[in-house]
């Protein structure tokens, strides 16, 4: 379950059954980027070991939206995949686990009810990763909109108490802006937590990739600077 090496992890991010890329979370900026089934076979052929599925109408309703398209893809690829996005219960959880989705990503559920993540973890060990959305060095929930006062690091820490398997760190304030990475939180965050941190957020090109890798990352999550072609993910692959 764990990420054997450094990884580019291409992010499949869905909205109304099409890929979108939003910035810095925010409905309504959002660029399409055509059919996530055709963008998963595609980072999948391109040499992708893993695959981050988030299901956008789910993380902002809070039930998921795009429940067929991520079921579509775990026919079409082979892959380890991640889901994330509208995963409010166990139930939700263990359904997709059972299925084949190899990491749950809780965010909001996680936070309003930490234990979610130990009955996760007690039937399906390491395959909870809790999702760590930071504005400001502050923890926020519902969809990037709410504040909770909680420190990353110290959740971190407190997560993997309850038997998380990984944390996704997500830097909102760089998100989806492409202009580049902060690594202070992400060192901060892989040095108080012994499970695997997974950065997300803000990579323009590959020196970002590298940095966050250096900062103690065991992968990155990339979306937008893939979908435009400010790298492939075989020159990523490269240059690590």
């Amino acid at each position: 379950m764990a990420f054997e090496s450094f990884e580019v992890v291409p992010a499949v991010d869905m909205q109304d059954g099409e890929v979108v890329q939003l910035v810095q979370g925010e409905r309504g900026t959002e660029k399409r980027y055509g059919d996530p089934v055709a963008a998963a076979e595609r980072w999948a052929s391109a040499g992708a070991d893993t695959l981050h599925l988030i299901d956008l109408d789910g993380a902002f309703e809070g039930e998921r939206g795009n429940a067929d398209a991520v079921e579509r893809i775990l026919d079409a690829t082979s892959v380890d995949v991640q889901v994330g996005g509208g995963i409010r219960s166990v139930a939700d959880a263990t359904g997709l686990l059972e299925r084949g989705v190899d990491r749950v990503i809780l965010g909001t559920a996680a936070v309003e009810n930490p234990e979610i993540v130990g009955e996760i973890s007690a039937e399906y060990p390491g395959s909870v990763m809790v999702s760590l959305d930071a504005k400001g060095g502050e923890v926020v929930v519902e969809g990037w909109t709410e504040g909770t006062g909680l420190d990353p690091a110290e959740a971190a820490q407190r997560y993997e108490d309850l038997g998380a398997g990984s944390i996704l760190f997500t830097n909102v304030d760089v998100e989806g802006q492409q202009e580049g990475v902060e690594t202070a939180p992400v060192r901060r965050l892989a040095d108080s937590a012994d499970i695997p941190v997974v950065a997300s957020g803000g990579v323009a090109d590959i020196d970002d990739v590298l940095a966050l890798r250096d900062a103690g990352a065991a992968a990155v999550v990339v979306g937008t600077a893939l979908y435009e072609g400010s790298f492939t993910l075989e020159e990523a692959k490269e240059a690590l």
